[in-house]
C-alpha cells in the first residue's frame, strides 16, 4: 500500500471519466484539485457526500478549484450516478483499481462483522504544482465538502 504524505507530489495517473474520456493529473497543473475516493456509485453515504460537494460547487469553481471523484464503478455505473444527481463535477472510474492502490486508499475494511476489500473514504487536496496539500481520511460525508473548502481557503 501507497504511503502519500503532505509536501509530496501526487502520484500521476489518467482514467476514464463518465463518458470514457481520459482525464490525467497533469491535465490539471497550475489549478487545484480535489481529489476524492468513494467507495460506490448511489450508495447513501457516496450521495450525501457527492450531493454536498455538488450544492458548494460554485464556492468551488469561484476558487477555481477541480473536484475529481473516484471509484472502482465503471463508467456507465458514474453516467448514471452523475445524471441522477445533477453532479457538475468529473467522475474517473477505476476498474482495474490501479489509482486506488497508488494513493493507498484500498483495503480490508469491516461491516456488520464481515471483512472485504474496499475503498477507504479519502481526499485529497493537491496544490497548483501538484503536490500534496492536504488529506483527509475516514471522510463524514455530511460534512466534507464544507471541510475541504475551509482547507481551500487556508491554502489561498
Amino acid at each position: 500500500m501507497a504511503e502519500i504524505k503532505v509536501g509530496m507530489q501526487a502520484p500521476q495517473f489518467t482514467l476514464p471519466d463518465e463518458n470514457g474520456t481520459p482525464h490525467s493529473l497533469s491535465d490539471y497543473r497550475g489549478k487545484i484539485v480535489v481529489l476524492y475516493f468513494y467507495p460506490k456509485d448511489d450508495t447513501s453515504g457516496c450521495t450525501t457526500e457527492a450531493c454536498n460537494f455538488r450544492d458548494d460547487y460554485s464556492a468551488y469553481e469561484r476558487e477555481d478549484v477541480v473536484i475529481l471523484g473516484v471509484s472502482a464503478d465503471d463508467e456507465q455505473s458514474h453516467l448514471k450516478f452523475k445524471a441522477k444527481y445533477d453532479l457538475p463535477f468529473t467522475l474517473l472510474a477505476d476498474t482495474g483499481k490501479e489509482v486506488v492502490n497508488q494513493y493507498g486508499v484500498w483495503g480490508k475494511k469491516k461491516m456488520y462483522g464481515k471483512e472485504y476489500m474496499g475503498i477507504f473514504r479519502t481526499t485529497f487536496i493537491i496544490d497548483n504544482n501538484g503536490k500534496i496539500a492536504k488529506i483527509f481520511e475516514n471522510v463524514k460525508p455530511a460534512s466534507h465538502s464544507s471541510e475541504v473548502l475551509e482547507a481551500i481557503t487556508a491554502l489561498a
